[in-house]
């Protein structure tokens, strides 16, 4: 698992290359044993997430980022089906509202962050303001003086370094995914909502307007992970080809993070525990 969990990871200071990555990847992993592999996963995620919850020492954040059709809401769906609701929040952002708008770009997703004891999952993210708005400039034209240059997202990138760090000073454990999709499988996947009446309400009509931007896409995705991805913070490049392995991979560095949280429940101090032992025996010598 260590080394599927290395292979996908963006390390800091090594140069990230997406044409290093195969969305289609899924190496020894057998998808009929996937189902049975992701109930073992899904389970061990629950009883971890009941522990950082009950030591609410930590937090844990993750973001998920891709191209449309790439599977996010699907792997959130699957992966995170074990965690108990009451420890878990998830927002999806959209277009920033007029209130949103009037504040910094990071402002909308700091009021979404998990409490301590919590798993905070964030379906896009303060990313859009270095994909999506690179690749639309005009999007920010009001928030630079003409159009943005190299040293205006230079200072982005600086910003959302600076945000990541404060989180993880302050015990908020960081993972971010790149769902990493083929071009061919996005055309798949689009033909089957157009095809599929109960999903033609995922297909937008703008996607492929997107899409024929999709070079440029990918070089911005590039630029973003090669610039935010750090110690505290990392990047993993999914492979997005086959659900079925996403979600493992998902599953695995998801367990991973929680493990090196170190979750280990504390010992009972003396006194609690006869208090404990007291309240058992009057339990049980109940009439």
């Amino acid at each position: 698992m260590e080394d599927l969990i290395e292979k996908l990871k963006v390390s800091k200071g090594k140069h990230f290359s997406l044409n290093d990555h195969d969305p289609d990847f899924s190496g020894s992993y057998n998808k009929d044993k996937a189902p049975e592999l992701l109930n073992e996963l899904t389970a061990e995620m629950s009883e971890l997430q009941e522990k950082m919850y009950a030591l609410n020492k930590n937090a844990l954040l993750v973001i998920f980022q891709a191209m449309d059709a790439a599977g996010k809401d699907s792997v959130i769906k699957h992966t995170m089906s074990g965690l108990n609701p009451q420890g878990c929040q998830v927002f999806s952002f959209k277009q920033p509202s007029a209130e949103e708008l009037d504040h910094d770009f990071i402002w909308r997703h700091s009021k979404a962050l998990p409490e301590k004891g919590r798993v905070g999952i964030h379906n896009r993210s303060h990313y859009e303001n270095v994909l999506v708005c690179k690749v639309h400039p005009e999007f920010v034209m009001n928030e630079s003086e003409g159009k943005p240059d190299a040293a205006f997202w230079k200072k982005r990138y600086e910003s959302i370094r600076n945000f990541e760090k404060h989180l993880a000073h302050n015990g908020t454990v960081i993972i971010k995914f790149f769902l990493n999709v083929s071009r061919n499988e996005q055309k798949k996947r689009f033909l089957e909502r157009i095809d599929n009446p109960l999903k033609n309400w995922k297909f937008n009509i703008g996607d492929i307007e997107e899409r024929n931007r999709w070079d440029e896409y990918m070089k911005t995705y590039e630029e973003a992970i090669n610039a935010t991805s750090e110690d505290y913070a990392p990047w993993y490049i999914i492979p997005a080809d086959k659900k079925w392995f996403t979600r493992i991979a998902v599953s695995k560095i998801i367990n991973h993070t929680f493990r090196s949280m170190k979750l280990d429940m504390p010992p009972l101090a003396d006194d609690i525990e006869k208090q404990l032992l007291d309240c058992k025996n009057l339990l049980m010598n109940e009439r």
